[in-house]
């Protein structure tokens, strides 16, 4: 590789580390391109980036962003996954395709800045997603403003309920 190509890819893989969320390092040894291509697929479904790259450029890249503590940690082959938007989102997806095949493997990684074992890595891939949360979220705000109109409703059919027993108590009478 020239010397050019290798400046692009680390000023390429640089940009994409400064602006991600998450940064997980995987392990890929043993896998087919055929699989290979599968979790390329997968990330990008979600929208995350996962590059193989060499461990020299890796390291060049991923200094001075959040996910610089990474580079200490990169040792014989590798691959880098990069989520944005929902960090949940890229360890469910890893989390998923290690227990489909045995060769792959997280091994760790980092959360805006946060250094995360393999182990923390699979315990965020067992969180709720963004649109669950969202969801949830949205769900709690709509509860109050429907228990409000509730217990005024309840208070007015009280209401109603005392004066038409007060008319047939005088119809009766």
């Amino acid at each position: 590789m020239k010397r050019q190509e290798k400046a692009l890819i680390i000023e390429q893989l640089h940009e994409k580390a400064s602006r991600a969320s998450i940064a997980v390092v995987t392990d890929f040894k043993g896998l087919s391109v055929e699989e290979m291509t599968q979790l390329r697929a997968k990330c990008y479904e979600v929208g995350v980036d996962y590059q193989v790259v060499k461990n020299t450029l890796a390291r060049l890249a991923l200094k001075d962003t959040d996910h610089g503590e990474l580079s200490e940690h990169l040792k014989e082959n590798c691959a880098v996954a990069l989520g944005y938007d929902d960090p949940v989102a890229l360890a469910k997806t890893l989390a998923e395709f290690d227990k489909e095949n045995k060769k792959f493997s997280m091994r760790y990684g980092t959360l805006e800045g946060q250094f995360l074992d393999s182990d923390a890595v699979k315990e965020l891939s067992k969180m709720p997603s963004k649109p669950e949360l969202l969801s949830s979220v949205l769900g709690t705000m709509q509860a109050v403003p429907r228990n409000f109109v509730c217990l005024f409703a309840n208070i007015e059919r009280k209401f109603l309920y005392a004066l038409t027993a007060i008319k047939d108590q005088k119809e009766a009478a």
